[in-house]
C-alpha cells in the first residue's frame, strides 16, 4: 500500500495538538539548548515537502535556517568529526530522528502493509516455528536486513535477530514480537465499513489491520531507524540488537529457546534492554500474567436443574449445545454466542429476548443481546466491545454477560457441561473484573488493581475448557500464594456444586523496576521533549517479555491517554503516532548507542 504524500505532510501537524512544551522545571526550559516540541514542529513543517537526500545535507540546511546557536554548534561539531557532549549530543541525534521520520515515513508505512499481509497468528496445535506465516515473516525481515546492510540471524524461527554493529563488544537489546493474536475473517467498523484484518487499510488517519498496533509497526519503524544510522555512517559505540520474538502471544517459548541456544554458544543477553511492546513514556512495572483454566467433563443433558454435570440426557427441555467466546485467552472478544436446541425454539427465543432486554437494562445498557431462530435451534448472541485483556475496562466483555444471562434464565435448560460452565462463570466472576467474587481483590499503589477476565471457551475431545485471564500487580502475596488462594476457592466451589470440574491456576511473577538509570532518563527525555507531554515512568497491566530480560523497560508504542487497540476487532495504528515512533526510535537507537554509561 503506497501512502499518499499528503498523508505524512498532514501527520506532521499533529504534534501541535499535544499540549505545551514539556520540561522538568521552568529553569530547565530556560537554560537548556536542546530542541523541544515547538522547534521540532517548525523543522518538520519546513522540510515536509522536500527532504534532503542525506543526513549531512539535512544538517547543513537546518543550520542555515536556525537561529538556535546551540543547535548550530552541535551540527558544526558533528560535521567536523568532533565528540559531542551534553546538549550538542542530544540535539544531533534528535535531528537524526526528525530526518528519518521525514525521509522514510512513507517507506515504513509500506513495510507495515507487507507485514500485516502475512498472517502470523498461531495455527492449531502446530508450533510457531513450523507456521508458514512465521517462516514467511522471517524471510521478509531477512530481506530487509540484507537490503539495509544489517546483520541477520534466524534462531530456528523463534527469534529473528537484526544487528547494527558498534565499535565495541557491548550490545544493547531491543525486543519486540512479530506474532499476533488471531483475527476474525472481517471487521465491521461503527460506520459500517467492512475491513479485511490481513490487508492494511488507511481510513481517517488510521492504519487498520491485525498487528498494526501490536507489534508490527514497531518492527518496521525500528528497521528504518537502523537503516538511517547505517547508511549515513552515524558512529555507534554499542551494537544495537533488535530481537523479534515469534511466540509472545502464546507463552513466550521462543524466547526461552533463544536463551538456551545463546547459552550453548556462550552468547550473553545484553545487560540493558528496551522492549517495544507496551506504552510511553516508559513502562517500568508490569503485572504478572496468569490463567485460571477450568475443564468440565463432557456430558449430555441430565434433565435436572441443579447445575450438576452428571448422568445421561433425559431428552427433556431445551439444551445448550454450543458456546463460543474469544479467539485467545489474552483477548476480550466482541461477541459470545450460545446455540440452543429446543422443541419449541420460538418460545425459547422469545423468553431469552425478553430476559436479554431486562439483563442489558439492569447491567449498564451498553451492550446488546440478540436471539434468532433457525430450524429447531436458537442462536443467542451477546455483543460487547473487544479489548486487550490487560485493559478490560476499555471493553465490554460478552463472555460473562452471556454466562450471567443463561445462568439466571427461567428457561429450563438440560444440565450439561455448558450449563455448568455458565453457572461457574456467573457465580465466581460475574461482571466484576477485579476478583471481588473470588475474594482475592487487591490493589498496588503504583501498579493498580488485580484484573480477572473470563475470555475463552474451547470444546476439546473429552472436556470443555474455560480460560480466565489474570493480570496480577505486586502485592502482599506472591504469585504462587495468589494462585493457591484462587485454587482453594474454586475447588471449594466445585465440591459445593458436586461438580467434576478440574482447576489449574498459573500466575507468573510481576515486574517492578527501580525507576533509575541513565538509559531510562534518556527515554523520558526523548518522549517529553518530542511530544510536549509529561514524561514520568508508568505501570502497565500488560505482560511482555521485558520480564525475561535484565534491566528491561518498555518504550512505546501506545500513546498515553489513547485507547490501546491491539487484540481488538478494529486494531489500528494512527499514522501520526507511527511517525512519532520512527522519530523517537531513531533518536533512542543513536543516543543509547553512544551515551557514556547506561546505569
Amino acid at each position: 500500500m503506497k501512502t499518499p504524500a499528503t498523508l505524512l505532510a498532514t501527520a506532521l501537524f499533529t504534534l501541535s495538538l499535544t499540549g505545551p512544551v514539556y520540561a522538568s522545571s521552568e529553569s530547565d526550559a530556560a537554560t537548556t539548548g536542546t530542541l523541544k516540541h515547538d522547534e521540532i514542529l517548525t523543522i518538520l513543517e519546513t522540510h515536509a515537502k522536500e527532504v534532503p537526500p542525506s543526513f549531512n545535507d539535512f544538517l547543513q540546511q537546518v543550520s542555515g535556517e536556525s537561529d538556535n546557536t546551540a543547535l548550530q554548534s552541535a551540527i558544526e561539531g558533528y560535521l567536523n568529526g568532533e565528540t559531542l557532549e551534553g546538549d550538542d549530543f542530544t540535539n544531533l541525534y534528535r535531528l537524526l530522528g526528525i530526518y528519518t521520520r521525514l525521509h522514510y515515513g512513507d517507506d515504513v508505512v509500506d513495510l507495515l502493509g507487507e507485514m500485516v499481509a502475512i498472517p502470523t497468528d498461531k495455527k492449531g496445535d502446530a508450533p510457531q516455528y513450523e507456521n508458514p506465516g512465521i517462516i514467511q515473516f522471517g524471510e521478509l525481515i531477512k530481506a530487509k536486513a540484507e537490503e539495509f546492510g544489517l546483520q541477520f540471524r534466524n534462531v530456528d524461527n523463534r527469534i529473528f535477530e537484526v544487528e547494527l554493529p558498534g565499535s565495541t563488544d557491548e550490545a544493547f537489546g531491543i525486543l519486540t514480537h512479530g506474532d499476533t493474536v488471531p483475527a476474525e475473517d472481517s471487521w465491521t467498523l461503527d460506520d459500517g465499513t467492512e475491513l479485511n484484518p490481513r490487508e492494511m487499510t488507511l481510513k481517517d488517519g488510521k492504519l487498520y489491520g491485525r498487528g498494526t498496533e501490536d507489534d508490527k509497526a514497531s518492527i518496521a519503524a525500528a528497521l528504518y531507524a537502523m537503516k538511517t544510522i547505517k547508511e549515513n555512517d552515524v558512529p555507534l559505540k554499542r551494537t544495537m540488537r533488535l530481537m523479534i520474538e515469534t511466540t509472545e502471544e502464546t507463552g513466550g517459548e521462543g524466547f526461552t529457546y533463544y536463551k538456551e541456544v545463546n547459552a550453548k554458544e556462550n552468547q550473553e543477553l545484553p545487560a540493558y534492554n528496551i522492549v517495544l511492546d507496551s506504552g510511553y513514556p516508559a513502562v517500568i512495572a508490569e503485572n504478572g500474567f496468569g490463567t485460571i483454566t477450568t475443564d468440565f467433563p463432557l456430558v449430555e443433558g441430565s434433565g435436572e436443574s441443579s447445575g450438576e454435570s452428571s448422568g445421561e440426557s433425559s431428552g427433556e427441555g431445551p439444551e445448550i449445545v454450543e458456546v463460543t467466546g474469544g479467539l485467545a485467552s489474552n483477548q476480550i472478544p466482541e461477541t459470545a454466542v450460545a446455540t440452543i436446541q429446543a422443541d419449541d425454539p420460538e418460545a425459547v427465543s422469545e423468553t431469552l429476548r425478553a430476559e436479554g432486554e431486562a439483563y442489558v437494562e439492569a447491567n449498564g445498557g451498553d451492550f446488546q443481546v440478540m436471539s434468532d431462530v433457525e430450524g429447531d435451534q436458537v442462536t443467542l448472541t451477546v455483543k460487547g466491545k473487544s479489548a486487550h485483556s490487560s485493559k478490560p475496562d476499555s471493553g465490554l466483555n460478552p463472555v460473562p454477560r452471556l454466562a450471567g444471562l443463561l445462568a439466571e434464565s427461567e428457561v429450563p435448560f438440560q444440565d450439561n457441561h455448558y450449563t455448568a460452565a455458565m453457572h461457574y462463570l456467573n457465580d465466581n466472576y460475574g461482571l466484576d473484573y477485579h476478583g471481588e467474587k473470588l475474594g482475592v481483590a487487591y490493589e498496588h499503589e503504583f501498579m493498580g488493581p488485580l484484573l480477572v477476565s473470563p475470555t475463552f471457551l474451547q470444546l476439546k475431545d473429552d472436556h470443555l475448557n474455560v480460560a480466565v485471564n489474570v493480570r496480577a500487580p505486586a502485592g502482599d502475596r506472591s504469585p504462587e500464594e495468589l494462585a493457591n488462594a484462587i485454587s482453594e476457592k474454586l475447588n471449594a466451589y466445585a465440591e459445593e456444586q458436586g461438580s467434576d470440574m478440574q482447576v489449574a491456576v498459573e500466575i507468573d511473577d510481576w515486574m517492578l523496576r527501580d525507576p533509575q538509570g541513565a538509559w531510562l532518563q534518556t527515554l523520558l527525555n526523548i518522549f517529553g521533549d518530542t511530544t510536549g507531554l509529561p514524561a514520568d515512568p508508568v505501570s502497565s497491566a500488560g505482560s511482555t517479555t521485558a520480564k525475561l530480560l535484565p534491566n528491561a523497560i518498555n518504550f512505546g508504542p501506545s500513546m498515553p491517554g489513547e485507547d490501546y487497540t491491539g487484540h481488538t476487532s478494529e486494531e489500528f495504528k494512527k499514522v501520526d503516532n507511527l511517525m512519532l515512533d520512527i522519530q523517537m526510535f531513531t533518536e533512542m537507537f543513536a543516543r543509547i548507542g553512544n551515551q557514556p554509561q547506561l546505569d
